[in-house]
């Protein structure tokens, strides 16, 4: 079984990053990030303080609006447009989660689509989805960019996502579809799991549920994607994938340290296509690097 680690990318994509941000503020545009925070969750927070610390050792700034668990819908929504109307921001993150009764999909509609570098804006989406410029969100490019990386073909081959999120599974499945994959999405009504997924080439685990995709869920010698990140009660990490599927698989992700890290990374790859954008030459518009 061969483990598709994510470390050595991300930190390929690290440097790469980290020359463009130098460049960047030589020629007087220094990228930046904002990230909008609305809750007093710790594993949010730990992940916020993760890409502010991740994207200084790139060279972008990061700026962290926090503002708190109380914080209302027009609280969000007004921090959110300012940053998209300021110049000197080029990317924007609406982290979750939010206060109760507050709507991802409705906030995320105020950032700008340019500056939109976790793909969360529904037109960012609805984009996505046709085919045309945009980011898409950071975890689902990383799974394509992983197996990318890895040389796992895509073209023809039967690939199962089991999730429909916004966020990970409804767009991971158009960018495979881009990439000319046979594609069946799955989901908590579908009647019979196994039997869908020992389908497939590739199965792409992403619900949120410990040890969903057990060795009977797959074909021997197929490719696992764990895109899960569920916390254990001893403060440690697992995936969506049930740890016997190493027996049955021909390569897998391990979680932590496969799609995690190529995701953040991607995230500071965003901002610094869209620092890059506002310095392109009217016409030669640079695109989001999933278009290329």
């Amino acid at each position: 079984m061969i483990t598709l680690s994510g470390k050595e990318f991300a930190a390929t994509i690290r440097e790469d990053v980290t020359e463009r941000a130098a460049k960047l503020a030589a020629d007087g545009t220094p990228p930046r990030l904002a990230v909008v925070t609305a809750t007093d969750d710790e594993a949010s927070a730990w992940y916020v303080r993760s890409i502010a610390k991740a994207a200084a050792k790139v060279g972008i700034t990061c700026d962290v609006v926090d503002l708190g668990s109380t914080a209302t819908g027009p609280d969000v929504a007004e921090a959110l447009t300012a940053l998209s109307v300021d110049g000197a921001v080029h990317g924007v993150i609406l982290q979750t989660p939010l206060p109760a009764g507050l709507s991802v999909a409705d906030l995320a509609g105020t950032i700008a689509v340019r500056k939109d570098v976790d793909g969360s804006n529904p037109t960012s989406l609805g984009r996505l989805a046709a085919g045309l410029p945009a980011f898409a969100p950071a975890t689902a490019a990383a799974v394509v960019a992983l197996l990318d990386h890895h040389e796992v073909p895509l073209d023809g081959k039967h690939v199962v996502v089991v999730g429909r999120s916004v966020v990970v599974g409804k767009p991971v499945a158009h960018l495979l579809l881009d990439r000319n994959a046979t594609v069946t999405v799955c989901h908590s009504r579908t009647a019979d799991l196994a039997a869908v997924t020992t389908t497939a080439d590739v199965v792409v685990a992403a619900v949120g549920k410990p040890g969903l995709i057990k060795a009977e869920h797959v074909a021997e010698g197929a490719v696992v994607v764990d895109v899960g990140t569920n916390a254990t009660a001893d403060g440690g990490l697992v995936g969506d994938v049930d740890p016997a599927v190493a027996e049955k698989a021909g390569s897998l992700t391990p979680v932590p340290g496969g799609v995690g890290p190529v995701t953040t990374a991607l995230l500071l790859r965003h901002t610094v296509e869209a620092a890059e954008t506002v310095q392109a030459v009217p016409g030669r518009r640079r695109q989001p690097s999933w278009r290329r």
